[in-house]
């Protein structure tokens, strides 16, 4: 299924948005789905440095009529650090493992444009930068670039929604503080994202007991790779060092069967993100720095044991700090029940904030907007 799509590109002479390859495929799993396009384009990593990624576009059976029609970028929860385990790859091999709010975003008549995430797809680009939200931010905000920019998808331009769960709700969050002056040009009018920690350091009990104990090696593996500076390897063990080199290339599902330890037994020390430059990132990571100038839907599982349901709510309350006009949904469900507990509302959000349009007129990218080094 890779071939030589997803070998990565030269970059000479591109920008952040722009569409560098495209082929059509065929998704079975999809009904609702009239085509699809995987892609590949150019994006930046936390570094500001040009990267290629990947991603899929799907077009619905019927677009919605104008005003009702939008670019939806959906980003998925954490999916594994390597294997197969891209949302372009998996639709096109039929094995994507949940396509209820695809389908539903589809059945509406809207675009969907599903980005891997930087370090998957992409041949040699991994391990995937899990948890490295303004990362993911750069790349879900020039998959949406790439679709207005992609004349040959046959997508009209419109207004672009952004929806996330977990590790993409972290992404499409930064995203929308990233917007106005990474990606300012963009009709970006509404975010929903679910499961969300602003504040790293919230998750550490969880990855130390619990069923999410097999993610703590994958955070320390994915953030590392984000911020090549952090001393990984001086905080790991030599039992540490050498599940790191396995880790890289397993999907979730595996990590969490080959590593259920606490990711304290993978270290020299049992809190291994009080080193100095650790903390430093952990900061730069958490969410409501700045106020997205679009509404922000908050939503969460008041039974959640992978993401705590009191580092949502810190989240709503950062958010509310900064003046965002945020909403917030608590559901009585654990991680995955609330995922699907919360489609229909997060669809209904999403659709009144495409019918009252931006809260400012998007405007033209300048150049020194699309290389600001930043957050």
């Amino acid at each position: 299924m890779t071939s030589d799509f997803y070998h990565p590109p030269t970059l000479d002479g591109h920008r952040p948005g722009d569409l560098v390859r495209t082929r059509p495929v065929f998704v079975a799993q999809l009904s609702q789905a009239r085509g699809a396009w995987q892609v590949v384009y150019v994006s930046a990593n936390s570094r500001s440095e040009p990267i290629a990624a990947s991603g899929i576009v799907l077009i619905p059976e019927a677009v919605a009529a104008p005003g009702t029609t939008a670019i939806l970028v959906y980003c998925p929860g954490f999916r594994g650090l390597g294997g197969v385990c891209a949302p372009s790859q998996l639709l096109a091999i039929g094995a994507e493992p949940d396509t209820t709010a695809i389908e539903a975003a589809l059945r509406r008549g809207w675009v969907v444009a599903i980005p891997d995430g930087e370090g998957l797809g992409i041949i040699g680009g991994g391990p995937h930068t899990f948890l490295a939200a303004r990362a993911g931010g750069r790349v879900a905000l020039d998959l949406a670039r790439a679709v207005y920019r992609g004349a040959n998808l046959g997508v009209a331009v419109a207004p672009v929604v952004a929806w996330g769960y977990a590790d993409g709700g972290r992404a499409v969050a930064a995203a929308g503080e990233l917007h106005p002056w990474y990606a300012p040009e963009l009709d970006l009018c509404g975010i929903a994202a679910g499961a969300v920690a602003s504040d790293l350091a919230a998750l550490a009990p969880a990855f130390n007991r619990g069923e999410a104990t097999g993610l703590g090696l994958a955070a320390m593996v994915g953030l590392s790779h984000a911020y090549e500076h952090l001393p990984l390897r001086q905080v790991l063990s030599e039992d540490g060092a050498r599940a790191v080199e396995q880790a890289q290339h397993l999907t979730a599902a595996e990590l969490l069967q080959q590593f259920p330890q606490p990711v304290a037994h993978w270290c020299r020390r049992p809190e291994p993100w009080n080193d100095h430059w650790w903390r430093r990132v952990l900061a730069m990571e958490t969410l409501a720095h700045t106020r997205p100038g679009m509404p922000l839907h908050l939503y969460h599982g008041g039974l959640d044991t992978i993401v705590p349901v009191s580092a949502g709510r810190r989240t709503l309350i950062a958010y509310r700090q900064r003046g965002t006009k945020v909403d917030w949904h608590e559901y009585d469900g654990d991680h995955r029940s609330t995922a699907h507990w919360a489609l229909s509302d997060v669809l209904a959000r999403l659709t009144e904030d495409i019918a009252n349009g931006p809260v400012s007129q998007p405007t033209s990218a300048s150049a020194d907007a699309e290389v600001r080094p930043g957050a």
